[in-house]
């Protein structure tokens, strides 16, 4: 018996039509695999060896370098599919990958919503590639520092007219900035929607690896999460989104907002 029929069988001893028969099989899937510390283990050091090498600036979105891993790009897509939020925050700019990323899934997906980015230096060769993209007409940028107050303004102006809203942080990943930034952005996440803090895999990496920048194993932001959890009931970790992934640049990040 292959998988396909395997699957219908499933659905038919559980009472269940196939598509529903498939959900439970991912979810029990998903459950084991969060079951297994050593099958972690070997992610984390999977991520560490790739790192070394900048595994994650050999990808790109429609033409523009895209610095994330795949896994995360196929969460991301999930959650837009089942969100549908009207707008998507990002902190964090660089080559504006990611930006034309969740403007395209917008586009394909029919939701008529936009995407609001926010750098400290967008740089003229980013900034030009990004407004002449097609994908552009869904995209507004913000140039500042995220957690200054005039940007935190801009950005609580642009978003008040938005019910649907998921957040991004990956700019700097020291545990002071992130923790600034969930204290500013988070709050505007609509219920069942998230926040995705994105590199707190930082913390698990060893600490040579970010010794010639400002943040690293208990400065980082997973330690920013972790924190704001303790000031913020409204939110909890997604742990099924990180055992789904096991290779994943944010461990402890997916947040979903629960009230």
């Amino acid at each position: 018996m292959n998988s396909k029929d395997d699957e219908y069988r499933v659905g038919e001893l559980n009472g269940l039509d196939p598509v529903e028969a498939h959900a439970v099989k991912v979810r029990e899937n998903i459950r084991r695999l969060g079951e297994h510390p050593e099958t972690r283990e070997l992610s984390i050091r999977w991520n560490a060896e790739v790192n070394r090498h900048n595994y994650t600036h050999n990808f790109s979105w429609m033409g523009r370098p895209l610095i994330q891993f795949p896994q995360d790009l196929i969460a991301m897509q999930e959650l837009l599919w089942r969100i549908r939020p009207t707008l998507v925050i990002e902190c964090g700019i660089a080559h504006g990958g990611s930006l034309i990323f969740y403007a395209s899934l917008m586009e394909m997906m029919g939701i008529d919503g936009e995407i609001l980015g926010i750098d400290v230096d967008i740089r003229p060769h980013n900034f030009r590639e990004i407004t002449k993209h097609a994908m552009y007409k869904r995209i507004t940028m913000i140039e500042g520092s995220s957690i200054e107050d005039r940007t935190v303004e801009k950005v609580c102006a642009f978003a008040e007219h938005h019910e649907s809203i998921l957040v991004c942080l990956d700019s700097n990943h020291t545990h002071d900035h992130v923790l600034r930034e969930l204290r500013s952005y988070a709050p505007l996440v609509s219920i069942e929607s998230y926040c995705v803090v994105f590199d707190t895999g930082i913390d698990d990496m060893p600490a040579e690896d970010s010794a010639d920048r400002p943040w690293g194993p208990g400065n980082s932001p997973k330690s920013a999460v972790h924190q704001y959890l303790t000031e913020n009931r409204g939110f909890e970790i997604d742990h099924e989104m990180v055992n789904k992934l096991l290779i994943t640049a944010c461990p402890d990040g997916y947040l979903k907002r629960i009230e």
